[in-house]
């Protein structure tokens, strides 16, 4: 069965309110860890980032050669990129700051994810304390969903790492 998408559903789903290169400016992950492609939706409590996901992904190599599905922890680390984005994106001095994943609840895992899927991550946030915030979030693929969870994130300082001593 088909499922007919009213006009202004088809064009917000194709608009890109922040690009790659949009993302790399907000947060510090690079290949293959940065898993996010684009944000297509941005609220001040409500965030929805893309993944086009594709066969030459670098984990679909081992996980499985014959049967490649993305791995869950990296369904689950694509919706915290998403939620740091959010977090990140209007804050001042965003280069000298880390969002750090502190904790994963609830999560569930409803059916795999292939090469050529459009993951879709939808993030919310329930809580925001100074440094804290608690998102939870649902993955979809073409409409249904493929995972869903809950996260806390820290917001914690860059440190200015020194190189270690090189005793000879």
């Amino acid at each position: 069965m088909y499922r007919v998408l009213p006009a202004h559903a088809i064009i917000a789903a194709s608009m890109t309110i922040l690009d790659i290169n949009e993302i790399r400016a907000i947060l510090p992950h690079r290949y293959p860890f940065l898993l996010v492609d684009r944000i297509v939706e941005m609220e001040p409590e409500r965030i929805v980032g893309i993944k086009q996901v594709t066969a030459n992904e670098p984990f679909f190599q081992g996980h499985f050669p014959d049967f490649p599905v993305m791995p869950g922890v990296l369904i689950v680390e694509a919706m915290a990129q998403t939620a740091g984005i959010l977090v990140l994106k209007n804050m001042p001095d965003r280069e000298n700051k880390l969002v750090l994943l502190v904790a994963v609840e609830n999560a569930r895992f409803r059916r795999p994810v292939v090469p050529g899927d459009t993951l879709r991550m939808e993030m919310k946030l329930l809580k925001k304390k100074a440094s804290v915030a608690k998102m939870a979030g649902v993955a979809t693929v073409d409409g249904v969903v493929v995972a869903e969870a809950e996260m806390m994130c820290k917001l914690a300082d860059k440190e200015v790492q020194q190189p270690a001593e090189v005793i000879v």
